[in-house]
């Protein structure tokens, strides 16, 4: 499951599929950045090297952040769903 959330902790999108790998990702970012009508100042991921390399393909001036524990936003929205 990929799961997008906000700066506010809102959800924007959720999509299921069986992989994450690159190609995965990309499709994720695509409808995301679709949805959004313009890219973000930055992302917040965990260390899965998939988001990274999707990230360098498509969006790639944008801010990239793994650091523990700041993508908390989007481990809660999972624990309230």
């Amino acid at each position: 499951m990929w799961r997008a959330v906000d700066q506010d902790g809102d959800e924007i999108d959720i999509l299921v599929q069986k992989r994450k790998n690159k190609k995965a990702a990309m499709r994720f970012f695509k409808r995301l950045l679709k949805g959004q009508g313009m890219a973000p100042l930055k992302i917040v991921t965990d260390k899965l090297a998939s988001y990274s390399a999707a990230k360098k393909e498509l969006i790639p001036s944008v801010d990239h952040s793994t650091v523990q524990y700041e993508n908390n936003g989007c481990e809660l929205s999972v624990l309230s769903t």
